[in-house]
């Protein structure tokens, strides 16, 4: 299980920012090459990004580049610049039709093949941010066999929407991006907390989103991944409790029952599922500690 609680957007043109981003705790770093750099800024970013690839990467850091969507006509540029070894996937904002994944598809092989990467090996993660995105939302996760993750972006969707961000305007966007990305096993991850200084709202939103069924959360300063990594991570007594479901599963197995009961509550197969789930993620979150 590879894990995405927290993923930290850096700057792709801010040099000390990206120097740092590997020892933010962060389960991946994310360098930016879109809305976070000014136009006139951006092929100087495209150094630094792949400058930083290689760097991050080596000091252990799961490294992904939000490139610039294919109508900006920037998208070659940005992989040509950044796809290398090291380089575990793309986040491409804006996603509104499968058309796109497959435009990036073919200019992610032409890159791969440039700089001797396997082809295939470079991951994608739409971000749903508009409207056509969430209509789109299943056509897209289908469209290539890259993606491994769809995202959400929320100023841009409740911008369109014409409403201020909040939870009531998020929640066709997060319902939609969530059911989505489990009806194909894929990770659901959410949209950035945009107030660094709230950490109440921030823990709040993370513990929301996790009940929605979301893997993991975007975070724009590293001062906000310990609390979303915690918030995506699985509590003492619930891995406790999982251990004695899947222990009563055995022995009901060896006895032939369907269905039994743990801790007084009846236990049937989805139940067993969710707890094998849980345990699987627990074993991953503990692994990243080491």
């Amino acid at each position: 299980m590879r894990l995405l609680r927290s993923l930290l957007f850096v700057p792709a043109n801010r040099e000390r920012m990206l120097a740092k981003a590997a020892d933010a705790g962060a389960d991946a770093v994310v360098l930016d090459l879109e809305d976070a750099v000014p136009a006139a800024e951006r092929k100087a970013a495209r150094r630094l990004a792949r400058s930083a690839v290689r760097q991050l990467a080596r000091a252990g850091a799961v490294v992904f580049v939000r490139v610039n969507g294919v109508p900006s006509g920037e998208t070659r540029d940005d992989l040509m610049a950044v796809v290398r070894k090291g380089l575990a996937g793309v986040v491409l904002p804006k996603a509104e039709h499968p058309q796109d994944l497959r435009d990036l598809d073919v200019l992610l092989r032409e890159a791969e093949m440039a700089s001797k990467v396997r082809p295939g090996d470079v991951a994608l993660v739409p971000i749903i941010e508009s409207p056509r995105g969430v209509l789109r939302c299943e056509q897209i996760a289908q469209a290539s066999d890259r993606v491994v993750a769809l995202s959400v972006g929320g100023e841009d969707y409740t911008a369109a929407l014409g409403v201020p961000r909040g939870a009531a305007a998020l929640a066709q966007l997060r319902y939609t991006v969530v059911t989505v990305a489990a009806a194909y096993e894929l990770s659901a991850i959410d949209t950035p907390y945009p107030d660094i200084a709230d950490r109440k709202g921030l823990a709040a939103e993370a513990s929301l989103v996790r009940s929605m069924g979301f893997a993991g959360k975007y975070v724009v300063h590293p001062g906000q991944v310990a609390a979303v990594n915690r918030a995506f991570s699985p509590a003492r007594g619930d891995v406790a409790a999982a251990r004695r479901i899947l222990a009563a599963a055995d022995a009901s197995g060896r006895a032939g029952e369907g269905s039994f009961s743990v801790d007084g509550r009846m236990v049937d197969a989805p139940v067993v599922a969710r707890a094998r789930a849980l345990i699987a993620l627990d074993d991953a979150v503990r692994s990243r500690r080491r």
